[in-house]
């Protein structure tokens, strides 16, 4: 007695198509043993645990396990298989294979879920990426847990039903087969969602109390996707002005959305929620790991600069992270993926965040300010050079953020600045400048080629011996030569000008006034 049924595996944002080959064999006649349950083809732990688990759903969802050898296969075998996503189909396939669905196969439906003792469905990984894999696979019908169904549902060409419990998936199972109406159905998403997102952010610009230069570098950042770092005192608002950068990002496109999503689901951040429809922080503890942080494990997982994929990657107290750890951050800055590579496999993961990272100008934290620092020369040397020459290259705008006056913080004759969606207008008109000039394909002005630089980055008489000086005084690299001209190109997208101006030349010099040979 031979049935088979499907489900699938994630592997890294993607899913593989696992087909679920369950065979029932007589036990001969005297045998006292009970019958052996195998499940071959590359499992894990949690799938070979997942035969008592089976067992007892089966039981308690008022279902007979049958007295027969039963052997499961997991096809193909040749790849390895990890998750408890496979109890859910493999229960449906002893059911179908002992004869209590009545259908020979479940062709056209792909299953998955984790089984509790008593037969409820628990939710699973990756579930917007198997329901991408279901439909390009042409599987029309797709049994999920309640709490994935949602962003699962939000994929067109597959009917995503909503599981509670294995008795209503054996039912389920049986109308799809049968091509009776379904006694559930599909769950239809309204994707309206998406355009209130402007609406659900809880922070705004105009709570900042002064530091309107940070302000502004924070709107340059965002206008043409630059890197920023921030360097002040404790408590002047460097965390509280990284915390409201998303609020001045562009809104999220659907496929951005997708993206993201899939990322987090992978990562089993989505829960009941569905379609993430705000761009994502991440914030970091300085402890993290490397492959915390870039993602690992042994079939790898994504880390902290994939979740923060189309959105902003915050590390504040940057030099306090391990020195290792932050030279892993090169590859993603520089190519907006990161790839993972194992004896088993390799993987890429994206990566295309904002990096805002914060430091303190000294151990203490006072140099250059009001209160009396008590750092040597040679303890703040030995602090700023925990960040790497190359790492700060790698940082379009670095800005000063003094300590807030006692007037501006007291809101003292002092206006509000302006607010998250006055500044986000000006950011969406400065990138549909850069989706112009880059013919749609997606670019923003940071990640400019040097021919496209060449290109779209012309500069006057004026603006070449104000760069030329720049680099001379500074002994800026020729990549920071390169980062000056792209934050000068969206200066001008920010002031609507075709042409970049010796303004836009020298404000961008300035975000480059820390840079690290000139600290040193």
């Amino acid at each position: 007695m031979l049935f088979l049924s499907q489900s699938a595996t994630v592997y890294g944002i993607d899913a593989i198509v696992v087909g679920i080959e369950v065979n029932l064999q007589p036990t001969p006649t005297g045998v006292d043993n009970v019958p052996p349950f195998n499940i071959v083809g590359l499992p894990d732990t949690a799938i070979r645990e997942s035969k008592e688990r089976v067992k007892a759903a089966i039981t308690n969802s008022r279902y007979f396990f049958p007295f027969h050898k039963t052997t499961v296969n997991l096809a193909p075998a040749d790849i390895r298989k990890e998750g408890a996503a496979f109890d859910l189909p493999i229960a449906l396939g002893i059911l179908g294979a002992a004869g209590d669905l009545g259908i020979e196969s479940l062709e056209n439906t792909l299953s998955v879920g984790e089984l509790s003792l008593d037969g409820r469905v628990r939710p699973v990984r990756g579930a917007l990426s198997i329901a991408l894999k279901a439909r390009d696979a042409g599987i029309k019908n797709l049994l999920l847990p309640e709490e994935n169904a949602t962003e699962a549902a939000v994929v067109e060409g597959v009917r995503v039903f909503p599981i509670r419990d294995l008795r209503q998936a054996a039912e389920l199972a049986q109308d799809l087969q049968s091509g009776d109406n379904t006694r559930v159905a599909p769950l239809r998403l309204d994707l309206s969602v998406l355009d209130s997102n402007g609406t659900k952010y809880r922070v705004d610009f105009n709570e900042v109390r002064g530091q309107q230069t940070a302000k502004r570098a924070l709107e340059v950042a965002s206008a043409g996707g630059h890197n920023i770092l921030f360097i002040g005192p404790p408590g002047s608002g460097k965390t509280m002005l990284a915390k409201r950068l998303p609020t001045i990002l562009p809104p999220l496109g659907f496929e951005e959305a997708i993206e993201i999503t899939r990322i987090h689901s992978v990562a089993g951040l989505t829960g009941k929620s569905g379609l993430i429809v705000e761009r994502p922080y991440q914030s970091p503890h300085h402890t993290v790991s490397q492959a915390g942080l870039i993602g690992g494990g042994s079939i790898p997982k994504p880390g902290e600069v994939s979740l923060a994929h189309n959105g902003v990657l915050f590390l504040d107290e940057l030099p306090e992270f391990d020195r290792s750890v932050l030279e892993v951050l090169r590859q993603p800055m520089e190519d907006k993926t990161v790839t993972i590579s194992r004896a088993a496999t390799s993987l890429t993961f994206p990566a295309n965040f904002t990096l805002v990272a914060s430091m303190n100008p000294c151990p203490c934290g006072y140099f250059g300010s009001s209160r009396e620092c008590k750092c040597s020369a040679i303890q703040i040397q030995r602090y700023v050079g925990k960040i790497s020459g190359p790492l700060m290259d790698r940082i379009d705008i670095h800005i000063d953020v003094p300590a807030v006056k006692f007037n501006e913080l007291r809101g003292r004759g002092v206006a509000d600045g302006d607010s998250s969606e006055t500044i986000r207008e000006r950011v969406m008109n400065a990138r549909e400048r850069q989706v112009a000039r880059f013919a749609g394909e997606g670019f923003s002005n940071s990640a400019m080629s040097a021919r496209q630089i060449r290109d779209f980055c012309a500069l006057d008489d004026q603006s070449e011996q104000l760069l030329e000086k720049a680099m001379l005084r500074q002994g800026l690299s020729a990549r920071a030569h390169d980062r000056i001209l792209k934050v000068s190109r969206t200066i001008a997208d920010l002031d609507g000008s075709d042409n970049i101006q010796p303004n836009h030349i020298s404000e961008a010099i300035n975000y480059r006034s820390l840079d690290r040979n000139y600290w040193a």
